[in-house]
């Protein structure tokens, strides 16, 4: 079953406390590396669509969608 991104936020920081208070194990490493990757490639997916989703206005009154470069 998928861990919701709440879980994974949850789970990155139950690790993150452990790693302060007694340190990881290699697995809880791995794991940890894991939710950081995917929780960076949710927040950089979300901020993409956003931003896909911003149309400028030009003074002449034509609106121009926003493009990668």
């Amino acid at each position: 079953m998928a861990m919701t991104m709440n879980e994974k936020i949850a789970r990155i920081n139950e690790l993150y406390h452990k790693s302060k208070a007694e340190g990881l194990t290699p697995a809880e490493k791995e794991e940890q590396a894991k939710l950081r990757r995917d929780y960076i490639d949710s927040v950089k997916g979300n901020l993409v669509s956003q931003i896909e989703n911003i149309s400028i206005v030009n003074p002449d009154g034509s609106i121009n969608k926003v493009h990668k470069k």
